[in-house]
């Protein structure tokens, strides 16, 4: 099993997104805990072209920690905005992205399916950073049409695919609570529309879970089109990011499924929000390192 630290540990430590030197700290206590594999990200436009700019010191921080970056995730929510020409925009920054994550030799570049344009009443999924357990009420203005959001989502999620295929990474999409694509399904029935080999998806447990979803199920749906795990647990009641082994996730039964279609990506500790982070964080690894040992996987 090759496992990796998520970002959800910077951003749990720092606030969102971190600052350049908050994202040198991060790293290197990632280090500290024991990996050699991590996730970088970079969140909307001012953030990752600061990662763009700081790529080469932060290679080279890596590299001294023996530490290999293997996901980049570029957050770039008006891939999925209704003006067309911010739809453009963001998808020149996805390709600064793809720069980023060729730079590092990133295997993944994964992205998200963002919050639809909804009017929302009070609070809004992932305007700051991850929250559990929120209730969201929304608003729909007479104007608003799901066929449009869903062509705009399957145009730009296309567009990414392709240049993600061009550079040689994979590309893979995390259904999230909340956002236009929030189950296994849905990932699916987005998969079918773009039509692209190379789009896969991101199975996040903590996500799905709250989702109420059947996991050895929706690895059983997805295939070999995961190509990436982000690793958490919860009770099934909210999206709680916590320490693997502390929620009711069904975890031989996800990684036997993943034996089954000969998953061999990396597996991203996700485990944020809580008091003890470093101690959870370890806690998850440990379980994947037993868990490995004891499924042969």
């Amino acid at each position: 099993m090759k496992i990796s630290c998520c970002w959800l540990y910077a951003i749990s430590k720092y606030g969102y997104p971190p600052s350049i030197p908050d994202t040198h700290r991060a790293v290197e206590e990632m280090a500290a805990l024991g990996f050699r594999n991590v996730e970088l990200e970079g969140v909307k436009e001012e953030n990752l072209k600061a990662v763009h700019a700081e790529r080469k010191a932060l290679k080279q921080r890596c590299d001294d920690l023996g530490l290999t970056v293997v996901n980049f995730c570029p957050v770039l929510p008006e891939l999925v905005h209704p003006d067309k020409g911010r739809r453009v925009d963001a998808l020149e920054l996805f390709k600064l992205a793809i720069e980023v994550a060729t730079f590092f030799g990133c295997e993944t570049i994964q992205t998200d399916s963002y919050t639809p344009p909804l009017e929302f009443v009070g609070d809004a999924p992932y305007t700051e950073a991850i929250e559990f357990g929120k209730k969201f009420q929304v608003k729909v203005d007479p104007a608003f049409r799901w066929d449009d959001l869903w062509g705009w989502l399957v145009d730009s999620i296309g567009a990414c695919a392709d240049e993600a295929d061009r550079a040689g990474l994979k590309f893979c999409l995390e259904p999230r609570v909340g956002e236009i694509v929030s189950n296994t399904d849905g990932l699916l029935r987005l998969m079918d529309a773009v039509d692209n080999e190379n789009f896969g998806a991101v199975l996040d447990t903590g996500h799905q879970h709250a989702q109420k979803e059947i996991l050895p199920l929706s690895v059983e749906k997805l295939g070999g089109r995961v190509h990436y795990l982000h690793v958490s647990d919860n009770d099934g009641q909210t999206n709680q990011h916590l320490a693997l082994g502390r929620g009711t996730v069904d975890w031989d039964g996800i990684f036997l499924a993943l034996k089954k279609h000969g998953f061999s990506g990396y597996v991203a500790v996700d485990v944020g929000h809580v008091p003890d982070l470093d101690a959870q964080v370890r806690e998850s690894k440990a379980f994947l390192e037993k868990l490995a040992a004891r499924l042969g996987v």
